[in-house]
């Protein structure tokens, strides 16, 4: 089939309303992408945006919110007709994700009662500690539950005012359906998930124990519903599709899947969904993700439990700070370069300074890089300091520099995935890469094999990461047909998939072993400049 005919047929599709949206807010841009029940990409919007730091908290304005789901909207529409000469008026189905975890709270009115809370906040070290020690389950600083207990012991006056606390995803999906409801995987970042819905027990202890403080709060009153993948989650209301889109081209009554978190829509992107799977997701932030086929042996305040979109047990690695140092130095050397009259293109750019890495030391030289812009669950750090250091003697050349920032992307990350596969000796039978970090062909990826010892996979679709995940989930939803997800995705939506496998390096593990040796020995460094910087 030639172009033009390729392209007709694919305006016919969206003509018709025969594709999936999926729309995810991340942490650096708010993306869209449209696919057809096959997968493949139609269409794409973004809006770029920055969380910002306001009276101690990390946030998005709600305004912002507002406005860069319409303007990513607006970007996919206007995409759409430019390739296709097509007014996107119907959609087959949607669905929302967002960056996990962090809190957004209202009253009965609907307002919003404090600062939406990103995942970057780590200012809940007490409550995540007691909540872990009375459930005897990590429970993360960044999880929604961690955020409303450390108001209850904060004694802030909005808990006694708390009507509804969503995530960010959940909070969209409300705006566009009025449901209350939340994919499951999200929903083991609000609270600890059993058997598919919140821990019973869990909840008990947990309004028994504000309770004693003075507060009475019902969380199964407060928190959105549980649906997993696959399950109606509403529809697209006359409000919810004037809401979205300015132009109001898009028909109302599109049905949306359950609302899901960045995680789970890694985890589809990669097809990482079924027992032995694993994944890592690398972008501002990072997590590694291993789908088990049983629980842990014990506890461990580094790892997260959460879920597949469909409900199965999944230990998490999860690290608040990988690109955004890097990417801080890449714009050095593009300001050095302009310094020259040379228009620097960044994906060039990029390619050759991580190409650069592969011919440095495989310890790096002696460099040490800590990209932490916020504070680091892993290494118990609520505060971060962006350091780079050397000794005297180190090797300081372009190519240990860059290489040392890469595996730093990795560092934290890597502390979690050696508890599982070093001491759980948890099986895995492919490991898939996806996200910003991994745009750079194979640099990254290497880094990865050799901090896992496994081989990496990173897909063709791994540049579109969780919003083509999430489109993906969307059209799971109408195309199902009796298909397990995990079937789905082999079957309809990875049958015919590409992608480039490294294996690991035995040089480049040694060398990356002897670079975290000196990266948890230096984190004293770290730790002693978030004192006194």
């Amino acid at each position: 089939m030639g172009n033009e005919a390729i392209c007709s047929e694919k305006s016919r599709l969206i003509k018709q309303g025969r594709t999936s949206l999926g729309i995810e807010f991340g942490s650096t841009r708010i993306k869209a992408v449209l696919v057809d029940f096959s997968g493949e990409v139609l269409g794409v919007g973004v809006y770029d945006w920055e969380n910002s730091l306001k009276d101690g908290i990390w946030t998005y304005p709600l305004e912002e919110i507002h406005a860069g789901l319409k303007k990513c909207y607006t970007s996919l529409r206007k995409n759409v007709e430019e390739k296709y000469g097509v007014t996107l008026k119907k959609i087959g189905s949607m669905g929302i994700s967002a960056m996990m975890h962090g809190l957004m709270a209202f009253d009965k009115e609907g307002m919003l009662l404090t600062p939406f809370k990103t995942w970057r906040n780590s200012d809940t070290e007490d409550a995540a500690d007691e909540l872990t020690r009375i459930f005897n389950f990590n429970i993360p600083l960044r999880w929604t539950i961690a955020h409303i207990y450390q108001a209850v012991l904060d004694k802030k006056d909005y808990v006694k005012e708390l009507e509804f606390a969503v995530t960010l995803a959940g909070y969209i999906h409300f705006k566009l359906t009025g449901e209350r409801v939340i994919g499951v995987g999200d929903a083991a970042g609000i609270f600890p998930i059993e058997n598919g819905n919140y821990n019973e027990k869990m909840i008990k202890d947990f309004e028994k124990l504000v309770l004693d403080k003075g507060y009475h709060v019902k969380l199964m009153e407060l928190f959105p519903k549980v649906l997993s993948a696959g399950d109606n989650a509403g529809s697209l209301t006359s409000e919810g599709a004037a809401f979205l889109d300015e132009s109001g081209n898009l028909e109302a009554g599109v049905p949306l899947c359950p609302p899901e978190g960045d995680a789970g829509t890694g985890m589809v992107a990669t097809n990482s969904v079924a027992v032995g799977t694993g994944n890592v997701s690398a972008g501002t932030s990072i997590f590694a993700m291993l789908v088990l086929e049983k629980g842990l042996s014990k506890l461990y305040r580094e790892i997260d439990m959460v879920t597949t979109p469909d409900g199965y047990p999944v230990a998490m690695a999860h690290a608040n700070n990988c690109t955004s140092d890097l990417n801080a130095w890449v714009n050095i050397f593009k300001e050095f370069a302009e310094l020259f009259g040379i228009k620097a293109d960044m994906g060039e750019l990029y390619g050759k300074l991580y190409n650069a890495s592969l011919s440095g030391d495989k310890d790096c030289g002696g460099l040490l890089s800590y990209g932490y812009y916020s504070g680091e669950g892993i290494v118990h750090l609520n505060e971060g300091r962006p350091l780079f250091a050397r000794m005297p003697e180190s090797k300081f050349n372009l190519a240990n520099f860059m290489r040392s920032h890469l595996y730093a992307s990795l560092g934290a990350v890597k502390i979690g995935l050696d508890i599982l596969l070093k001491d759980e000796k948890v099986k895995v039978t492919k490991i898939m890469g996806h996200g910003g970090l991994f745009k750079t062909p194979l640099v990254a990826q290497s880094y990865l094999a050799a901090a896992v010892n496994a081989p990496v996979t990173v897909m063709d679709t791994a540049g579109e990461g969780g919003p083509w995940g999430m489109a993906v989930l969307a059209s799971y939803l109408i195309n199902k047909d009796n298909m397990s997800l995990s079937e789905y995705l082999e079957k309809i939506i990875f049958k015919d998939a590409k992608g480039t496998t490294i294996e690991p390096d035995v040089r480049d593990a040694a060398g990356l072993e002897a670079y975290m040796e000196r990266y948890k020995a230096g984190l004293e460094v770290e730790k002693r400049a978030v004192e006194v910087l």
